[in-house]
């Protein structure tokens, strides 16, 4: 048995199936963390506050994918933003590279009953983008994942998991606090990306994505595999 929180503008008794933003970075469904401080902050997208509504959830048997597990990569997390977000394709680069992800880096998570992994808050979904663009390396955009405190996200997907959710209470989040806190987690994370990561100069091995086009690396490359220090 799991504990959840959404944070939302509102008090949410009963989550519905088939609701929701389908722009969402994993598409249709409800996002929740199993951090409360976290959610409360996901409460407050202004300082008129919000709530943190409290959950349990069973999830013995439900098929449960996790982006952030070993056997999936950046590019895999990419792939999934990519799949949902509406964004601006800046350029041909950006263009391509979206086709290619999408084709040969895409995991099938219709199947899941739940999707777990990285939020792609403002500041990180600019990093994808600048990887994207062909602005900083797979390498940088890697350890920009390491910055800031992203927190994980839990989304639940199928209507299976949607019968499990049972509503504890709602706690509220002060947006005089909450909301501070949420633009200062990303505020420090760009702060550290450009400080540490987007004027560094590229390594002699970074693999950027026109390299990833031009030489059609898939999965099973072994650059792609290369593990970043932390």
């Amino acid at each position: 048995m799991k504990t959840l929180y959404h944070g939302s503008p509102k008090i949410i008794e009963k989550p519905e199936f088939g609701k929701g933003n389908p722009y969402n970075d994993y598409g249709v469904g409800f996002y929740c963390t199993e951090n409360l401080e976290l959610s409360k902050e996901w409460a407050c997208a202004n300082k008129n506050g919000g709530f943190s509504n409290v959950y349990t959830i069973d999830t013995k048997g439900l098929k449960i994918i996790h982006l952030s597990d070993a056997k999936f990569g950046v590019l895999n997390w990419l792939s999934v933003l990519l799949n949902n977000r509406t964004f601006r394709i800046e350029n041909q680069i950006s263009t391509q590279a979206k086709e290619y992800l999408l084709r040969y880096f895409l995991p099938d998570i219709s199947h899941a009953d739940v999707v777990t992994g990285y939020r792609a808050d403002d500041s990180y979904f600019s990093f994808a983008m600048d990887f994207l663009n062909n602005t900083i390396s797979l390498r940088q955009l890697e350890r920009a994942m390491y910055l800031g405190k992203l927190g994980e996200q839990f989304m639940i997907k199928s209507q299976n998991a949607f019968e499990r959710i049972r509503f504890v209470k709602s706690e509220p989040a002060e947006g005089r606090i909450y909301y501070k806190k949420r633009m200062k987690r990303d505020s420090e994370a760009r702060t550290l990306y450009f400080e540490s990561e987007k004027n560094e100069a590229p390594f002699s091995d970074d693999v950027f994505i026109v390299d990833i086009l031009r030489q059609e690396m898939k999965e099973s490359d072994a650059r792609l595999q290369r593990k970043i220090s932390t």
